[in-house]
Formats: C-alpha cells, structure tokens, sequence
C-alpha cells in the first residue's frame, strides 16, 4: 500500500518526536486523510522490529477497519473483542478497549499502544486503566479533532502535537470533496441548559423533535439534494424514529441505526444505503465518529451542539470522497456551521485544546449565509462564492416565512455570542464578571439568579 507524501510527512513527524525522547505523540489529521493506514504502517515497523504494538479503538466497525488496513499491509495481528478468537502469539494486536480492560492478565505487555478517536483517552476512564497497566509502553494517539467535549485538550495524556494535512489541502487534492452548507433558520435553544460541556440532552429533544422542524428537514432535502444519500444526525433514539417516520411518509426511504442494532443487519444496512437503495441513513452518534461510509452525500444536522468536536466528525462523515459524487452538502438545521464555523476553516489546534481566537479572546465569528442561494460561506467576503450575489455592506433584515432559509445577520450573531457567554460561565464568579462588564445595577444579584434558574432546570 503506497502512503501519500502528506501521510509520511506526518509519519515522520511522529518519528521524530520519539527520537526526542516523547512518550506520547498525538496524530492530529482529518477524517478521510487515512489515519488508519498511517498507524497500520508504524505497527508494521513494530512488527518488523520484533516488538509488540496494541492497538485501542471503541467500536467493533473500527476494529474490522483497522484489521483491514493490517491485512493490506501484510501485518499478522491478532483481535481481541468478545466473540473472536483470540492470537495471543500476535505480536500486534487490535482490541476493543472495554475488552482490552478485562483481559490485561492475559496480554502480553505490548511496546506500543495507538489509542484510535484519541480525543476519547481519560486517564479516569477505561482507556487509561489500559495505559497505566502498561506504563512501559510508548503511546501514540490519533484523532481528527484532539479536545474533549468540554472543550479541553489533550495535555494530560499526549506530550507532542503532531499536525498532519488540513481539510482545505485535502480538498486540494482531490482526497475530499469540495462542500456546500446550507444553513435554515436555527432552533431556539433559549430554553435549553448545559452539562457537562454540552447541551441537556432531555431539553434539547424537546426543543428540536418538533413537526415543524422534521418538516423543514424533509422540505430542504427535497428542495435541494433530492434522492441523494443523506446521514440524518439526531439527538435521541425517539427523535431518529420520528425523523425517519416521518421521512418515510415522505417519500424518503429511511432506516434508523444505532449501537444496538445487531452487527449483521448494521452491514447489511449500509451496504443497501452505499449502494443507494436506502436514502436516509438516521442516527444519534454512531456514524458520528470512526465510521467509514463514504456514500454520504448529504449530512442534516438536527443535534444542536456546543463541541466543536463532535460537530467536526460529523462533517467529517460527509466530506469523504465516492464515485459519481461532486460535491458534499451539510443542510445545517442546528447552527452549528454558525457556532462553530465552516468544516473547512482551518484551526490552530493545541494540546490544551485551544482554537484560533481573536484579538479580545473570543473566537471569531466565521460565517454568513447568502440571502439568494442560502448557502452558508466565510464572513469577510464581498459576493457568494456560490451564485455571485453581492453580499449587502451593512446588514439587513430578512423576514422569516415558515420553511424558508433565513439570511443571518450580524445582531442575531452578536446576540447569539452574547448567550453563549453566560451558557460558558461556569460559576458565580464568572458570572458576576459578565454581569459587571455588561453594565448590570447589580451583578451580584443578576447573576444568582442565574444560577438559581439552572437549579430550577436541572431540578425539572
């Protein structure tokens, strides 16, 4: 199998940083850019140097994939997960962590472990029960988006940043699809809470799995990208069932698939949908992340979410490449593309997790949406790249109709900024700080109530 030069750039980066005595080099590439071939090529020089590789992943698809990259290399490995037959004499090994963590006694102490979807690794959690039972083992972590859904990085377990192509290079060349994002009219979210770095996910439903949102979804598709192959991102498994329903009332043929859907059927299911006789492929987090299907043409957003993280892998499923396919479409119906920016910005990522920012501290707001074509595109330009329109100097109202795409102007930016600071304001002290820098009479007694108000939520 033949590396691009951009993958043994990176190879090499990885290299040298352990010949500068790191332990823990942390592969940041995006998805579709091959991170699986590349860590399949360092376990093969492992492998050729009579030592030992472990290879961490969470999910059985990833597993088959990785097992799959080896067997192309020539790389003889053994698998540990439930169900298969074990090759403790393999000196490289692919494991599910979850069963990697009841099975240490019995494995064979490995000189290094690559830890795949890195942005996962807690040395709380089961990942770093594994790593710790091996602490004589060099590390190795490969993600596409290197923080955590708090937003923190990846410092505490990774010791050198490793930055493989961006997502405009690869585009560039051809190794992901150019794409267009359109962006509706977003969900109110006034009403929704935070936890834990994220959305409530029980307010969140009921703000998102609502007939008129579901039917704006199915109006937009069918308005824009009619008949093609569409990933559906819901919040909850009841909200996937009432998407794909109401897709199949329709017209659309959709099917819902999760973690529990049996292993056998998941293979059948996406085979029927790569080959086009599914159209709608809806889910809450499975195909978000590690989930090779490049038949998705189209990806619908309908999961409002605060991590960039997580938006950013769910791009990542759309923009991988396919015969016949042009282009990839994200229909935003979340505001993520407005939260977090265009897949394609490029970021300067560090282990502290940290992303471009601005002058005064904030990151910038990157995005704008054309009042002609509805496509969403880089703020700081003067006419869509899309259709030509010549974007207004100053901005201007659009009214909003029902299932009609809505330009976004600059005070629903600045407004939607300004709650998202007092959403981040994790204490009362910090929202004290708000309170004062906005000008309020008294701080103080805005912001416990505040604070008071979140009580009352968590509560209900």
């Amino acid at each position: 199998m033949q590396l691009y030069d951009y993958q043994e750039a990176a190879l090499n980066e990885v290299r040298k940083a352990y010949r500068e005595k790191c332990r823990a080099p942390l592969l940041v590439s995006p998805t579709g850019s091959g991170k699986t071939v590349m860590f399949s090529t360092i376990c093969r020089g492992v492998q050729q140097r009579g030592k030992r590789a472990l290879i961490l992943c969470h999910r059985q698809e990833l597993v088959d994939q990785i097992s799959s990259a080896l067997q192309e290399l020539g790389v003889s490995h053994g698998i540990i997960q439930s169900g298969t037959i074990p090759k403790p004499r393999e000196s490289v090994q692919v494991a599910s962590v979850y069963s990697a963590v009841r099975r240490l006694a019995q494995t064979a102490v490995p000189d290094l472990i690559v830890i795949d979807e890195a942005h996962h690794c807690i040395l709380r959690s089961t990942w770093g029960r594994v790593i710790q039972a091996f602490e004589s083992a060099l590390l190795l972590g490969v993600t596409a988006t290197p923080t955590r859904l708090s937003g923190e990085g990846l410092g505490d377990t990774f010791d050198r940043l490793v930055l493989g192509p961006s997502v405009s290079e690869l585009i560039a060349r051809g190794r992901l699809s150019p794409v267009r994002v359109f962006a509706p009219p977003t969900v109110d979210l006034s009403q929704v809470g935070t936890k834990m770095g994220d959305f409530v996910k029980t307010q969140l439903v009921a703000a998102v799995d609502k007939p008129r949102i579901t039917g704006d979804a199915i109006a937009h598709y069918q308005q824009l990208t009619p008949g093609q192959r569409a990933a559906v991102f819901c919040c909850s498994l009841e909200h996937a069932a009432h998407m794909a329903e109401a897709a199949r009332a329709a017209g659309i043929t959709a099917v819902t698939i999760d973690g529990s859907t049996d292993r056998q059927v998941r293979r059948g299911i996406i085979k029927d949908f790569s080959n086009g006789l599914i159209q709608w492929l809806v889910t809450v987090d499975l195909i978000s992340e590690g989930f090779d299907c490049p038949g998705i043409d189209v990806g619908i957003s309908l999961r409002p979410t605060q991590s960039l993280g997580l938006w950013l892998q769910q791009c990542g499923r759309v923009l991988r490449t396919a015969p016949g396919k042009s282009h990839a479409t994200i229909l935003d119906h979340a505001g993520n593309s407005l939260r977090h920016g265009l897949p394609t910005e490029d970021r300067d990522w560090s282990l502290s997790g940290s992303v471009r920012k601005s002058q005064n501290g904030e990151r910038p707001v990157s995005v704008r949406v054309c009042g002609s074509c509805f496509s969403a595109c880089r703020s700081g330009i003067s006419v869509c790249p899309n259709c030509g329109t010549t974007f207004p100097v100053e901005s201007r109202t659009v009214s909003r109709q029902k299932g009609e795409l809505k330009e976004i102007t600059q005070a629903e930016i600045d407004a939607r900024r300004e709650r998202q600071k007092q959403g981040l304001a994790a204490n009362l002290a910090t929202l004290i700080e708000l309170g004062t820098k906005r000008g309020y009479k008294d701080p103080e007694g805005w912001a416990n109530h505040v604070i008071g108000g979140r009580k009352w939520k968590k509560k209900g």
